[in-house]
């Protein structure tokens, strides 16, 4: 908890239990002021149930919650300065869009002419025309309703946000488009958002910091960059995205050998204490062809089917021992490969990651 002289929102041994099953487990984390932080991980890592103790929905078992140094354990969900953005967006279908998003205030007791002037600030900032304050909800399309429901949660100055996977019901091209507008609002506001999200592509767009979860803990936290260059575990290192994993043994001296084909490869360095473990390389870092031939770490393969991404192409080559590999390279990369070539792969030490586990 080295942080958590400077943390905003701190979880101290947090710890739910549902009956014999421990859905969180031992969580320590310290959140900043003003941060982007989201966890990430697979279905049944926890994450849910993470959102809902520090909204207030569900109490640890075990554990401490601060913001500002308040306790929060036992606070209810109404009375924390806090909001969250669900999934569903839980819009007032048969409310106007100025009407929802002046609802808190409305409940607040707020004048209406300041509610209007507030909402109306709300729309400018969230990028929705004026006009649209009198309009239906229902008339609004995915991707307004996901600024009005945001624009709600803002209208009474929250001091956190938290959101539960709000984007992952849209399609791929307003989904992008909606993680940058998200980042952008962040900035804008200045306010802390805590987002939840099985989505890495998401994570690594809008944060600031990533929390990784797997089995009810947290097993990484660090900035995109840092959890994509140096991850902890296999475990992180594979759910950030296609990687090339090769099962290892200490071969010496910055060496390594390959279980599946007695493969030794230079590596830049070893953990502390490294006996066994897993390299792993990226596609993008990998090289193929000619250039490849020349690179301290090398092997033959043939490639067996490639795939265009855009603006890369990426390329399955099998290898001796079974093992499949894939490379990437930007489309204006020279390569004269082919389907059924044998062809050269390779990487810098410097550029793969040795793990233990």
């Amino acid at each position: 908890m080295g942080e958590s002289n400077n943390s905003f929102l701190e979880l101290v041994g947090i710890t739910k239990k549902f009956g014999d099953f421990t859905a969180v487990s031992e969580i320590d984390l310290a959140i900043k002021e003003g941060e982007f932080f989201t966890l990430v991980g697979p279905s049944g890592s926890g994450k849910t149930t993470m959102i809902r103790m520090l909204v207030g929905m569900d109490q640890p078992t075990s554990g401490d919650m601060r913001l500002n140094g308040e306790l929060l354990n036992g606070v209810p969900a109404n009375k924390r300065p806090t909001c969250m953005v669900f999934q569903s967006l839980a819009l007032f279908p048969h409310k106007s869009v100025g009407e929802n998003i002046e609802f808190s205030l409305k409940i607040a007791g707020m004048d209406p002419a300041l509610r209007r002037t507030r909402a109306n600030e709300l729309l400018q900032q969230l990028r929705l025309p004026l006009d649209y304050y009198s309009k239906g909800v229902n008339q609004c399309s995915g991707g307004e309703r996901q600024r009005i429901a945001l624009a709600r949660a803002l209208a009474f100055d929250p001091k956190i946000l938290f959101f539960d996977e709000p984007l992952s019901a849209l399609d791929y091209r307003l989904r992008k488009t909606l993680e940058k507008e998200l980042k952008d609002i962040h900035r804008e506001t200045g306010k802390t958002f805590v987002y939840i999200t099985h989505s890495l592509e998401e994570a690594m767009v809008m944060s600031d910091r990533i929390g990784i979860m797997r089995d009810g803990r947290i097993v990484q936290v660090g900035t995109p960059n840092e959890i994509y260059n140096h991850p902890r575990d296999k475990f992180v290192a594979q759910f950030m995205g296609e990687v090339n994993t090769i099962d290892v043994d200490d071969a010496g001296r910055n060496k390594v050998r390959s279980k599946a084909d007695g493969a030794v490869y230079a590596v830049h360095k070893k953990p502390d204490g490294f006996k066994a473990g897993h390299l792993i390389i990226r596609p993008e870092i990998m090289k193929i062809g000619s250039v490849a031939a020349k690179l301290p770490n090398k092997l033959q393969g043939v490639v067996f089917n490639d795939y265009a991404l855009g603006s890369r192409v990426q390329y399955q080559v099998r290898a001796a021992g079974g093992v499949h590999w894939l490379v990437e390279r930007l489309q204006d990369e020279p390569f004269d490969g082919k389907l059924n070539d044998t062809v050269y792969l390779g990487w810098r030490p410097e550029d793969s990651i040795l793990v233990k586990d």
